[in-house]
């Protein structure tokens, strides 16, 4: 029963990882491409293509962490430490965003600060997001159910090759999102970018496939071997075909067909490092089983988890449909 409860809250938590990625992405991309804007009119559109929704997007960010404190206690004791300065930077990068998100619209005088404040929080950020999952993809050194590491650990050149990899991947997002929410001039040259960018993350994504089953001889044996092998088939496929989707999307003049293409790229890069970590929750070595709370305790967050994610479900959806459709200056959000 504990394995089974542990394994809910493992594929919950994933959950709301991936929910993280896929929607505050495209938030972040917009504040990565936000000094490409060529007036202020420009801006003001972009920032109001996600102002209803970017705090929002937030929240499973916030119920990842929780959960992994909750449920995983052993996880966030080791991971914590071993990512402590990247995980603050991308928390105050994240702030200082936010803060800049809503004095922009406050201020004339400041505005520039706080333009620079939204793109530095966003790259920082992308970054910073970018670092953690390279270090975890290189693992942890855990002794003694401890973390056995140094202080920079983290910074390694792999990591800081996916921190470079998740900026621009964002930075796709972003453009192909804008693509989607507006029109015009503004549109056209969006259209652009997300040629260059898609170019660029395919590229990072090639590389940080091939890099990444020698950096533990268990993610090679998962890879290259059953079942395991049949995803090393499956997977470059399924991203050739959001390949050519994103691609034709953009080729075609589509709107909405180029922006679920990359997401379609970031999921199947998601799954991929799901891959190499199963049956791990912190490789090389903690278990999803080893890092569980009590069976007792995995019982008594779940029963209100049940409820909770549901609930954010429907707020999320419901809120990206009152605000579907295309954001044009005369319309702007604040």
């Amino acid at each position: 029963m504990e394995f089974e409860l542990s394994f809910i809250w493992a594929i919950i938590i994933t959950f709301a990882v991936l929910c993280y990625v896929i929607l505050d992405g495209f938030d972040l991309g917009i504040g990565i491409l936000f000094p490409s804007a060529k007036s202020e009119q420009d801006k003001s559109v972009m920032m109001n293509t996600i102002a209803p929704v970017w705090d929002g997007n937030e929240t499973w960010l916030v119920m990842a962490g929780g959960g992994l404190f909750a449920v995983f206690p052993l996880a966030y004791a080791v991971i914590m430490p071993a990512l402590y300065m990247p995980i603050i930077l991308m928390l105050l990068a994240l702030i200082f965003r936010g803060v800049a998100f809503e004095y922009r619209w406050r201020t004339v005088r400041w505005k520039p600060v706080w333009d620079f404040s939204f793109f530095a929080g966003s790259v920082v950020a992308a970054f910073t997001q970018g670092i953690s999952l390279g270090a975890l993809v290189q693992g942890i050194e855990v002794v003694n159910r401890a973390y056995a590491g140094g202080w920079w650990d983290w910074l390694t050149p792999f990591s800081l090759f996916t921190g470079v990899a998740v900026v621009i991947g964002y930075g796709l997002l972003g453009s192909t999102w804008l693509i989607m929410k507006t029109e015009g001039e503004l549109q056209s040259r969006m259209r652009g970018y997300a040629k260059g960018l898609a170019i660029a993350t395919l590229g990072f994504i090639g590389v940080v496939s091939i890099l990444t089953p020698f950096q533990d001889p268990a993610y090679f044996q998962r890879w290259f071997s059953l079942p395991g092998s049949i995803f090393s088939i499956l997977v470059p496929v399924l991203v050739g075909l959001c390949t050519w989707l994103l691609f034709t999307g953009l080729k075609q003049c589509k709107e909405a067909q180029p922006f679920f293409a990359s997401l379609g790229l970031f999921v199947l890069s998601f799954i991929g490092i799901l891959i190499s970590f199963y049956p791990n929750i912190v490789p090389p070595s903690l278990t999803i089983t080893e890092a569980a709370a009590p069976d007792s305790s995995l019982k008594f967050a779940l029963m209100g988890t049940v409820v909770l994610v549901p609930l954010i479900l429907i707020y999320t959806a419901y809120a990206y449909w009152v605000f579907r459709g295309k954001v044009r200056p005369e319309d702007g959000y604040h």
